[in-house]
C-alpha cells in the first residue's frame, strides 16, 4: 500500500517530521523534500481513489464477497490517514520553507554594510 519503497518513505516521514519539527535544512534540501513529499501526496492520492473506486464496484455488486470489501475498507482507512500525514507535513515543509527563508534574508539584510549617503 505504501506509495514508495518502504525505506525510502520511512526515511523521507523521518526527515520531513525533523525539518518541520525545527531541524535545520537548506534551500537544496527544502526542494528536495517538497518535491518528493508532493509526489508523495499525489501517489497516495491516486491510490485512494483506485481503493474507493474498487470498493464502489464490490459495492454495486450483491454477489461481491463480504472479505473483499472489508480489504478495501482497511485499505481505504489505512490511504486516508496516510494522505491526511502526507498533506500535514506538506504543509508544515512549506511555512518551515517560509521561516527559513525569512530568517535568511533577515540575517543578510542585518549584516550587509550600510550605503554610504554621500
Amino acid at each position: 500500500m505504501a506509495s514508495l519503497p518502504d525505506k525510502l518513505d520511512l526515511a523521507l516521514v523521518k526527515r520531513l517530521r525533523e525539518v518541520v519539527g525545527g531541524a535545520p535544512a537548506i534551500e537544496s534540501e527544502l526542494r528536495t523534500l517538497a518535491d518528493q513529499a508532493g509526489g508523495w501526496a499525489r501517489a497516495t492520492e491516486a491510490q485512494l481513489r483506485a481503493a474507493e473506486q474498487r470498493l464502489a464496484k464490490l459495492n454495486a455488486d450483491p454477489t461481491s464477497e463480504l472479505g473483499k470489501m472489508a480489504t478495501e475498507i482497511r485499505r481505504v482507512e489505512t490511504l486516508s490517514a496516510e494522505l491526511a500525514e502526507a498533506r500535514s507535513l506538506v504543509t508544515g515543509l512549506e511555512q518551515r520553507t517560509r521561516e527559513l527563508r525569512t530568517a535568511w534574508l533577515k540575517h543578510h539584510a542585518e549584516s550587509a554594510a550600510p550605503l554610504d549617503p554621500s
